[in-house]
């Protein structure tokens, strides 16, 4: 406890006013600001980082002379919009599990800190604005492009996959995959090959990346009756499930090549390297007998996404005509 509490405790009995009086105005900043910090919670900000990963590199590659800083802010701004409203309404569907589980029982709805039913609102709200606000600032497409993710996440993947098949993440993820498309029209009003080679590429690197967590948590989804692939198979299946999905991630990356520069190449050739190396290591270690530590796979995953989204835009600014364009 802190100090300042009455005897009985493990703090101090005795304090002094001054004490007291700066306790108290810190309680009520705690009350005013819980219900907001709620509601941003909703939206999983640390999940929201895969947009800013995958669309300005996006946007810089389609058009690497004419992409300008407001449509670039503004597109981010919908996209943050349109995934914001994808995890909220993803905690209202999963409420249920949420309490069940040790790594999601502190979520705003898992301990009622938010109504389901406001937390409803506020996830539908944040999903319409995306789509007028894309439609707006950059092109119907793009807001179209947004709409479906939504739709996706929500009604195939956390109502229709999740709680069905081991396959969850494999098919679910295109949802997250879906900011390169999003960035991509933005600029172009189309939606090009090197957008879809970008989707791959996270649509790849999404399992290894989230089987290596469920490898660590895999009692909390036994729990909760959700069928993710360590649930339901062996460590050396789920593994080797790892290490070809790996392989075809760094496979779609190098697909990228043609259309990028030598500083792109050469990251996602030494990127993909320590990734493959990571994914045989964890694959090499079950096969052995030996205790493994799937955490750090999940984690060294999000930086070899970053580490290639970033080559790609070094690569595509210093291919720029200038690099001032980029703030025209």
């Amino acid at each position: 406890m802190r100090i300042g509490q009455r005897p009985g405790g493990h703090g101090f009995a005795d304090t002094s006013a001054s004490e007291v009086t700066t306790s108290a105005p810190q309680s009520r900043l705690g009350q005013l600001t819980a219900k907001p910090l709620a509601y941003i919670a909703l939206t999983k900000p640390r999940v929201i980082e895969l947009l800013l990963v995958a669309t300005i590199p996006t946007m810089l590659l389609a058009d690497r002379g004419n992409v300008n800083l407001p449509l670039l802010l503004a597109t981010l701004f919908g996209g943050w919009m349109g995934a914001a409203s994808a995890n909220t309404l993803n905690c209202v569907a999963d409420a249920d599990i949420d309490k069940l589980m040790k790594r999601t029982a502190r979520r705003p709805l898992a301990r009622a800190a938010v109504p389901t039913s406001h937390a409803f609102v506020f996830g539908t709200a944040l999903g319409i604005a995306s789509f007028l606000w894309l439609w707006w600032a950059a092109n119907l497409l793009s807001g179209l492009l947004v709409v479906a993710t939504i739709l996706f996440y929500v009604f195939v993947y956390t109502l229709g996959l999740k709680r069905r098949t081991s396959q969850n993440v494999v098919w679910g993820g295109a949802a997250g995959c879906m900011p390169a498309l999003v960035g991509w029209s933005a600029v172009t009003g189309t939606v090009g090959w090197q957008a879809i080679v970008l989707f791959l590429v996270i649509f790849f690197w999404t399992p290894p990346h989230t089987w290596a967590l469920a490898m660590r948590y895999k009692d909390d989804y036994k729990a909760a009756g959700v069928p993710m692939l360590p649930v339901v198979a062996t460590e050396k299946v789920v593994t080797k499930q790892i290490v070809i999905y790996t392989w075809l991630t760094v496979a779609a990356t190098l697909a990228l090549v043609p259309a990028t520069g030598v500083v792109y190449a050469a990251v996602a050739l030494v990127a993909g390297a320590w990734f493959l190396l990571m994914a045989h290591q964890l694959y090499s270690g079950v096969r052995r007998g030996e205790p493994v530590k799937p955490l750090r796979l999940f984690l060294q995953s999000n930086n070899y996404l970053s580490v290639v989204f970033i080559g790609l835009a070094v690569d595509s600014v210093l291919n720029m005509g200038t690099v001032a364009s980029f703030f025209s």
